[in-house]
């Protein structure tokens, strides 16, 4: 049967090129006609490959007008009952961008929030209420600084509110004066301020500080500890070993 196929295949290619031939512009004879004879040979092929098909089975027959059936690979068709999981698109975690002005603090939303909130609040109205608003963000960052850091309580109001060799870390804890914000718009900047720190605007000030001291006095740590800013009337300095929030 093969051979047949490939006697058919090579009778029609020359067929073709004779037949291509007659209308080249050469000189060719009438009297011997290679096309007739080509013609000829291609019938008897015909009728023999036709013959020969009559003496297969029906399943043969249908075997070979069907074709060979492409295999799956195994892994293809493994893939393919695998459930499919849905990826959930990463959003950018931005944040939110600050401007060192009360007229920008209070343009936003009327804070509000937990004990952390009231706590942060509470530290910057007590500690820094009379310094420049940077300088009331600076305190902030350092308290939130503090939380980070892994020497310190890791909750706003436990690094606030941490007491330690008769003293208190931030004065007006333990000065003996009720802890009630009456002046109100200092106490709504410290709140705006509060909020917008906790909700993840960036620590730009202070370059990571963890204490801070007034101008009027030295305490013995501010000779060990990397001074990182000063802002207002404020000195700001990074314990070593604290780890950057």
């Amino acid at each position: 049967m093969t051979c047949l196929r490939k006697k058919l295949g090579l009778a029609l290619v020359v067929a073709c090129a004779l037949a291509g031939a007659t209308h080249a512009e050469v000189s060719r004879s009438d009297k011997n006609n290679p096309t007739a004879v080509i013609a000829s040979e291609i019938g008897q092929l015909l009728g023999t490959e036709k013959s020969q098909l009559r003496g297969l089975s029906g399943a043969t027959l249908a075997a070979i007008a069907t074709g060979p059936k492409a295999a799956i690979p195994a892994k293809a068709e493994t893939a393919s009952k695998m459930p499919k999981v849905r990826l959930k698109a990463m959003k950018p975690v931005l944040q939110p961008e600050v401007h060192y002005s009360a007229a920008w603090l209070m343009s936003l939303p009327a804070p509000k929030g937990d004990e952390s909130w009231q706590c942060l609040t509470e530290a910057i109205y007590f500690e820094a209420r009379g310094e420049t608003l940077k300088g009331q963000f600076a305190v902030a960052e350092v308290i939130l600084n503090r939380v980070d850091s892994g020497l310190y309580p890791a909750s706003v109001c436990g690094v606030v509110r941490q007491r330690g060799g008769g003293a208190c870390q931030f004065s007006y804890v333990c000065d003996g004066s009720p802890d009630k914000m009456r002046e109100r718009g200092a106490r709504e900047i410290a709140a705006r301020i509060a909020r917008v720190m906790l909700d993840g605007a960036p620590r730009a000030l202070t370059e990571g500080a963890t204490h801070f001291h007034t101008r009027g006095v030295r305490p013995s740590w501010s000779k060990r500890f990397a001074h990182t800013a000063s802002i207002g009337a404020h000195l700001f300095y990074r314990q070593p070993g604290a780890r950057r929030g």
